[in-house]
């Protein structure tokens, strides 16, 4: 039977939402329910979602050598690569600031601007990492304590052997699985979601409100491709000393793939056969660093929180002092090791970023994500594309480190 992909469902619900709301006018927020309702369902999921997927993907990294030479070199080049482009969306939306004068409807509420995080130096950002009680963490959503403690039990299982640590990788592993089925069911509603949420956008602010998130749309488009087309192959050939246009050549496929399907994961198949047939990396290489990366190497997704986070409190007008935005670079590379690499995962991330700084509860928070939303998909597609050049590339330079020669045999 005949089905439309995600995508076109997206710009179907948008528009029938967009006319909708003109037609009805003020009637149509009967249908404001359907998006609040999907926007708790995506807050539900998050805490569950981090400490699985955190946790699982440390702990299946198996005995702890594996954290070696070769780990090193491949965490390095990942921190490096994210860092570069949360630095790229931050300053970005700093110059550019797609949100300042940005007006939507129903988005004041009676949020008290004091009650945002605000960390008075880097060390306080380091405190605040390590919760007094894991549960309460997770309680009260304190993201960036429920990240430091899962990363810390996954490679606590690491340290162990036997059945006590089958035990746990299967645990986790399953129960990350079990976070996956729910989450892909949650997006599958996603069009539902999103005529829910444009519908009650456009009848409370009219449909001005696309004219800021076109600037907001302008400006990720300009960070990703900033990131893709001279950070990553600046990155590439100052440790390879190689012309980045075979690399780009050798990977046309799997980019093709990756802006498809929107998944890493789902690329992977096809960028382990390019890295190994196309490039010449060995499978030893190929084995440990590409799966690793399309876990927890998001560069475009972390480009995307922390742009994203920035252009919501702008828009909201609240300035975010420099520790605060600290932490929304922190959090936006923490949050992007966590997102899992299925399309829309940065959906769910965004509030994780969000909730770091005190702006996860703010009523127009939620009406503005609704809006990202809905012109998400395109951005989603380019944004798997960088994460997967990244992850290409990162194979390539621990290749070359590791003193492999035969590579691009062809070119």
């Amino acid at each position: 039977m005949f089905k439309l992909k995600l995508h076109w469902q997206v710009f179907i619900a948008m528009a029938l939402g967009i006319l909708f709301a003109l037609i009805m006018g003020e009637r149509s927020t009967v249908v404001t329910p359907l998006g609040t309702i999907f926007m708790r369902l995506l807050k539900m999921i998050i805490v569950p979602l981090i400490i699985f997927s955190i946790t699982s993907g440390v702990a299946s990294l198996g005995d702890s050598k594996t954290l070696g030479r070769m780990g090193a070199k491949t965490f390095g080049y990942y921190f490096l690569t994210s860092f570069l482009a949360i630095i790229t969306g931050l300053l970005l939306t700093n110059i550019i600031k797609p949100g300042v004068g940005v007006e939507f409807s129903g988005m004041g509420g009676d949020f008290d601007p004091a009650s945002l995080n605000k960390p008075d130096s880097l060390a306080g950002i380091l405190i605040r990492m390590i919760p007094l009680n894991p549960i309460k963490a997770a309680a009260d959503g304190d993201m960036l304590g429920i990240i430091f403690w899962s990363i810390l039990f996954g490679f606590s299982i690491t340290r162990l052997s036997g059945k006590p640590q089958e035990f746990f990788i299967n645990f986790f592993g399953y129960g990350f699985k079990a976070m996956m089925k729910l989450t892909q069911g949650i997006i599958a509603l996603l069009p539902i979601g999103v005529f829910g949420l444009i519908t009650t956008a456009v009848a409370n602010s009219g449909i001005d409100v696309f004219k800021a998130v076109g600037k907001y749309i302008i400006t990720i488009f300009i960070g990703l491709s900033f990131h893709f087309l001279v950070i990553l192959p600046l990155v590439f050939f100052i440790f390879t000393r190689i012309s980045p246009l075979k690399h780009w050549k050798a990977m046309a496929s799997a980019f093709a793939t990756a802006f498809s399907t929107s998944s890493s994961g789902a690329t992977l198949p096809v960028t382990i056969d390019c890295i190994e047939n196309n490039v010449g990396v060995s499978n030893r290489t190929t084995s440990f660093v590409l799966p690793l990366g399309a876990t927890i190497n998001m560069d475009g997704t972390a480009l995307y929180e922390c742009a994203g986070v920035l252009f919501i409190s702008q828009a909201l007008g609240i300035d975010l002092s420099i520790s605060q935005q600290v932490v929304v670079v922190l959090t936006a590379f923490l949050a992007s090791v966590g997102a899992a690499a299925v399309p829309s995962a940065g959906l769910v991330m965004i509030f994780i970023v969000l909730g770091a700084v005190g702006l996860g509860d703010h009523p127009g928070a939620g009406v503005i994500v609704g809006t990202m939303l809905a012109v998400d998909r395109p951005l989603d597609m380019y944004r798997t594309m960088v994460n997967v050049a990244s992850d290409s590339i990162g194979a390539v330079v621990v290749a070359k480190s590791e003193g492999e020669s035969n590579l691009y045999p062809n070119n």
